[in-house]
């Protein structure tokens, strides 16, 4: 599965769902089970390089400047937190998606971020992303362990530590001058 392909059945599954896909308001949001539906669908040798796409752009995201982003926008956020965020990123489609791994000062520009800073409710991260590849494998052979084994065999290498800049961010002077749109809508 290219990358193309990938980000095609994100984008019909956000298309699907229609004008609040992603909207992580609340916990009935459907895109994900829509995302999970899609993918259940394909073959299984479809689902794991659906799962090896996944790791790729999940891994292109794993970007300090990002995390200190999804810092401010969630008032914290540990390293499982950063593992969500960045699979609801996805849900946001590409466009934002890699807006924001571009410049994540552009998470500003989302209408679930804004709402976050002004109403307190929403959520950009999505867990049940991260195992979609799994249960959509487990659904249409019965058996997680195939997974496994053929994502095994060509499975990534995981940048660690996050790449690029870092910064204190807890010193709020520092948020502004790096992500001066965030820190406007989420500081005080």
């Amino acid at each position: 599965m290219e990358l193309r392909e990938w980000w095609g059945l994100i984008e019909e599954a956000r298309a699907a769902c229609g004008s609040s896909a992603g909207d992580r308001d609340s916990a009935d949001d459907p895109l994900p089970g829509e995302v999970l539906s899609r993918v259940a669908a394909l073959p299984p040798s479809s689902i794991v390089a659906f799962g090896r796409c996944f790791s790729a752009v999940f891994d292109s995201a794993f970007l300090a400047p990002l995390w200190a982003a999804a810092y401010l926008i969630e008032g914290g956020c540990g390293d499982d937190g950063f593992m969500d965020f960045r699979a609801g990123l996805m849900l946001q489609g590409r466009s934002a998606f890699d807006a924001a791994v571009a410049d994540p000062d552009s998470l500003a520009d989302l209408p679930v971020a804004q709402r976050m800073a002004t109403t307190g409710k929403g959520w950009l991260g999505c867990e049940a992303m991260l195992y979609v590849a799994r249960t959509a494998y487990t659904r249409s052979t019965g058996s997680p362990s195939g997974y496994d084994e053929a994502l095994a065999t060509r499975s990534p290498t995981r940048p660690s530590p996050a790449r690029g800049e870092r910064w204190d961010l807890e010193d709020d002077e520092q948020m502004r001058l790096h992500l001066p749109r965030l820190a406007a809508l989420f500081l005080s």
